[in-house]
């Protein structure tokens, strides 16, 4: 059931790879699939511990009155986009035209899909954009572990070094694994044909905390973007890229302010602009004494900044998309 209500879209991906892993056969761009109920529309959101979502759901009236959690937006809210996720008794709504697969869950897309059943992520606010934009269901296969760095977890192949990463290859093999078995992993899309879209991307805390990899970021993130194109034979395949803004604007620490340059850098090189976007998030940072948490590398577990970072992330992806 589509909430009440159109948001604009978005959304993500993220698959194969080359070097140690199997490529897929070289093929000419195709065009897109047509926006039908026969074709399933597939983002990937990837990341780390940001990605996995860490949005508190239940209002604690014990902590700043609820502020910040989903539960507390929606009845303060009633008609935000939030608000919109809840029906008249109270309860969460799920959709029944977006499905989501996160490792070892999957079903409808509802609130709960953050790194515990009680959380959110991006994938809310990034599965209603592109669900109200697409006619066609849609899927998102969301792969992020906590911890995780760019220059060595996900390090791409053409980096060179010690990669592909643990985590580069994992995403690769959980990716083909769910397209090859769509029947059995969701049984309600058996039979239809697949499209995937997009990657949405929000992850660089363990590379901001290392000089090093920090220096590395842009250089290694247009290869993660490459590889990825190349080994799923999508040129232009889109890739958005949610800043890792979690201080706001008042953020001083020179690692956090370069890295967040960095990752603009990408979006700005000439090779990817028009099919590349940076996502600022730094506007939808919420202090501590307004959210659930003084959790600032978690976004201080504030559920609406979850939210609004998926939804920038798919009206990105829209654009990129047009």
């Amino acid at each position: 059931m589509r909430l009440p209500t159109v948001l604009p879209a978005l959304l993500v991906l993220l698959f194969v790879s080359q070097s140690r892993l199997p490529a897929l056969s070289a093929d000419e761009t195709k065009p897109p699939l047509a926006d039908t109920a026969d074709v399933v529309k597939v983002f990937i959101l990837a990341g780390q511990s940001n990605m996995e979502g860490a949005g508190a759901i239940a209002a604690n009236p014990q902590h700043n009155e609820g502020r910040g959690s989903l539960e507390y937006v929606a009845e303060h809210q009633p008609e935000s986009a939030i608000g919109r996720w809840r029906d008249a008794q109270g309860d969460w709504r799920e959709r029944d035209d977006v499905w989501i697969h996160y490792l070892d869950r999957k079903g409808h897309l509802r609130p709960g899909y953050g790194a515990r059943p009680d959380r959110i992520g991006p994938e809310l606010g990034f599965g209603t954009v592109v669900g109200d934009h697409f006619a066609a269901p849609v899927l998102l296969i969301k792969l992020a572990w906590g911890g995780k760095s760019l220059a060595v977890d996900f390090r791409p192949p053409s980096a060179g070094g010690d990669g592909p990463g643990a985590y580069y290859k994992e995403l690769i093999e959980r990716t083909r694994h769910v397209l090859a078995h769509l029947d059995q992993e969701l049984p309600e899309l058996a039979g239809k044909q697949v499209e995937l879209v997009g990657i949405g991307w929000h992850q660089g805390w363990n590379d901001r905390i290392n000089q090093a990899f920090n220096d590395a970021y842009t250089t290694n993130l247009a290869h993660l973007i490459r590889d990825l194109r190349r080994d799923l034979n999508a040129p232009q395949l889109p890739f958005v890229i949610a800043e890792t803004g979690m201080s706001g604007r008042d953020e001083k620490h020179p690692r956090a302010l370069s890295l967040m340059r960095a990752q603009a850098a990408v979006a700005e090189l000439d090779e990817f602009r028009g099919n590349v976007a940076f996502v600022g998030t730094r506007d939808f940072f919420r202090p501590a004494n307004e959210s659930p948490s003084g959790q600032a590398y978690h976004w201080n577990s504030n559920a609406e900044t979850y939210y609004l970072i998926g939804e920038g992330m798919g009206q990105a992806m829209l654009t990129l998309l047009k």
